[in-house]
């Protein structure tokens, strides 16, 4: 080939190579739902893939390709027990300081950071009893995000149910005013009625999840191997949960929402976690399957084996309430 046409073959090789790499850089949609990705992956549930669709007897859940709210906080603000007490001061005070500051290292851009924010003052209004108000809540968003009011609302939303296990639902058809109601259907008289209500909430229904995934009955290191992918630890205390463990293995089972015992046979011992009474009696296993399915993207009856399980519940409990 000639000189002059090497060259000009050189050139649109040259043309068609920068041609190719304009077509694969990202355009401004991608970016943008790039950009986007970590905001959705800040609430990402309890990941209960490692559920088997096709199998009751489903493996300990994987972690999440995204973060939870639980894990998302920086490991220098939980500290232990004796850390709190050296530091001096009272517990209650450092944990609501030590939450304000989980609550501050939250959210990836502005709608999100107010979302994360209208979290905690829905979560110190529920604790102190009192309403729950559109009005509060516009204040709190502040005028310079009012237009992206139902934009923070809604992920408020998806906050409350990854942490806590309930949702904001209006009171009325006005939309002035809203309350929090378990995703479980347990009554607000119950487990949400007492001290530090919401965190006993979020952590029965991740540990009543787990439980009814593993078969009906999880070791009490396979509960703790599954809260530590959440970023809850038994050695820690919690900014949003307080002390997980006295959670767990104390509140929880005195309250009959959970069954602490001896696993059979075993030595030296270990122990596992069953549902409680109290557990069977206020929500159901379609309940905690909706949860899971929600979590997950999908539907119950992905989940063929569950599913069924959690139908023959549903049929049992009907009939004990008929005769």
């Amino acid at each position: 080939m000639p000189r002059g046409q090497k060259s000009k073959h050189r050139a649109r090789e040259k043309r068609r190579e920068t041609h190719g790499q304009r077509q694969s850089l990202p355009g401004p949609q991608s970016t943008v739902e790039k950009q986007k990705e970590p905001r959705s992956s800040t609430i990402s549930s309890p990941d209960y893939r490692g559920a088997h669709p096709k199998s009751s007897d489903a493996s300990v859940p994987q972690a999440s390709q995204g973060t939870s709210p639980a894990a998302s906080l920086d490991a220098g603000v939980s500290c232990s027990k004796s850390d709190v007490a050296a530091k001096g001061g009272d517990e209650e005070s450092a944990h609501a300081s030590q939450r304000a500051m989980y609550f501050k290292s939250l959210g990836q851009d502005p709608i999100d950071k107010k979302s994360w924010e209208l979290v905690q003052f829905l979560q110190e209004k529920f604790e102190k009893k009192e309403s729950i108000l559109k009005a509060d809540m516009l204040k709190l968003v502040s005028r310079r995000y009012k237009e992206h009011f139902p934009e923070i609302l809604k992920e408020t939303s998806e906050h409350l149910v990854v942490a806590f296990g309930v949702e904001l639902k209006e009171i009325d058809s006005s939309g002035e005013s809203y309350t929090l109601v378990s995703k479980l259907g347990l009554p607000s008289e119950g487990i949400l009625s007492g001290h530090n209500g919401l965190a006993k909430s979020g952590i029965l229904m991740s540990a009543l999840g787990l439980i009814f995934v593993k078969g009906n009955r999880a070791t009490e290191e396979e509960v703790w191997d599954f809260l530590t992918l959440l970023g809850i630890s038994s050695r820690m205390t919690h900014p949003l949960y307080g002390n997980p463990k006295k959670i767990l293995t104390e509140d929880l089972v005195q309250a009959k929402y959970l069954e602490y015992q001896q696993v059979r046979n075993s030595d030296p011992p270990r122990y596992e976690f069953l549902w409680g009474p109290r557990a069977h009696f206020e929500t159901s296993k379609m309940r905690a399957l909706n949860v899971f399915a929600t979590f997950n993207n999908t539907v119950p009856g992905f989940y063929p084996h569950l599913y069924e399980e959690a139908l023959i519940d549903e049929v049992q409990k009907a009939l004990r309430l008929n005769f």
